[in-house]
């Protein structure tokens, strides 16, 4: 059985513990939280869970195997690299980290412990992004033309991360899962409409060595929410959409064909349009977090590498510290070491 500790008990901590609650092979022994009043809704919700507002109390449990952070940004790096130097596997809330250097320092702390580090890349473990992902490897869309998405929403303003650090994290953990090209440069602008708050909309632009590019579009200022992704291949395309209640993933059988003809020394470029049929695959609806708590104990207990490691955290983090860069230079394309 694997002790679970859960730091952060604000928007995302219950969903945690939940999920950990009924995960086979895992245990909650503590939740910690500054707060007074969110333990005792904890400690209501969740009977006979200790709970502290002491992080080094449950740094020193020694029936806490395993450390699920769930808290700002910034306060990332400093709690994983103690719960790692406690001995704690180590689940953090997206993103890893607040710099790259920081996010490369976990990685490192948790490859010399030989301990399990995850990122909590959520909608990785969605039924509708697994199944994109082997849509995409068997070749059915053809060479990926480009990735489309849009996440837009009115809220939740945050005070100390960009909209990018907190809605286009999503779409690029979900755009380095599925897609197995990795962007070579990124080009970003955005802007803030509230004072002295970072931007709360951003356009995001990805450059890669072939022919595809993606575009990711965040907000938080928009009257509707939106989720929505496009993926176009030479073959096939397919639209996502999060919030659809029943087909969230259709593929078209959509595309173009282009026909070269010199006629009489004159070059000509015919362009014809397919359009077919349109189907909607079955997905496992089985709630994301669930898959996620319990692939994090199978990687503990029996040595597995996460699907969400550390490495795609990474990943993930310097495209967004990239992106911030640019933004700040209006659009200048940044390259990715």
């Amino acid at each position: 059985m694997v002790g679970v500790g859960i730091i952060g008990y604000g928007y995302w901590g219950p969903n945690l513990v939940r999920n950990f609650f009924e995960t086979k092979g895992a245990s909650v022994r503590q939740v910690c939280d500054l707060r007074a009043g969110r333990l005792e809704h904890a400690a209501m919700r969740f009977p006979g869970v200790r709970t502290t507002t002491n992080v080094d109390e449950l740094m020193d449990d020694s029936t806490v195997d395993a450390v699920a952070i769930a808290t700002p940004v910034s306060t990332h790096f400093d709690f994983a690299m103690r719960a790692l130097a406690a001995g704690k596997h180590v689940l953090i809330e997206k993103p890893l980290a607040g710099t790259a250097e920081q996010a490369r320092r976990i990685i490192e702390e948790a490859a010399r412990r030989g301990l399990v580090l995850m990122v909590d890349h959520t909608f990785v473990y969605t039924g509708a992004v697994r199944r994109i992902r082997e849509i995409v490897a068997s070749g059915d869309l053809g060479d990926i033309y480009y990735y489309d998405s849009v996440r837009v929403n009115l809220g939740l303003f945050q005070h100390d991360i960009s909209v990018i650090w907190d809605l286009a994290v999503h779409d690029l953990s979900i755009l380095d899962y599925v897609i197995p090209a990795k962007p070579r440069a990124v080009s970003a602008t955005g802007m803030s409409h509230v004072a002295r708050q970072p931007e709360n909309i951003a356009y995001l632009t990805l450059f890669f060595s072939d022919a595809m590019i993606a575009h990711i579009h965040v907000n938080w200022l928009a009257p509707v929410k939106v989720r929505r992704t496009l993926i176009g291949g030479s073959r096939k395309m397919i639209v996502y959409d999060d919030i659809e209640p029943s087909e969230k993933v259709r593929i078209y059988d959509s595309g173009i064909s282009v026909d070269d003809q010199s006629a009489e020394g004159v070059y000509k470029m015919l362009v014809s349009y397919r359009t077919g049929d349109m189907w909607s695959p079955k997905l496992d609806l089985t709630e994301a977090l669930q898959l996620e708590a319990a692939h994090f104990i199978a990687c503990i207990e029996g040595g597995e590498r996460p699907i969400t490691d550390g490495t795609a955290g990474l990943r993930v983090v310097q495209i967004m510290e990239a992106a911030t860069r640019s933004m700040g230079e209006q659009g200048r394309p940044v390259d990715l070491a």
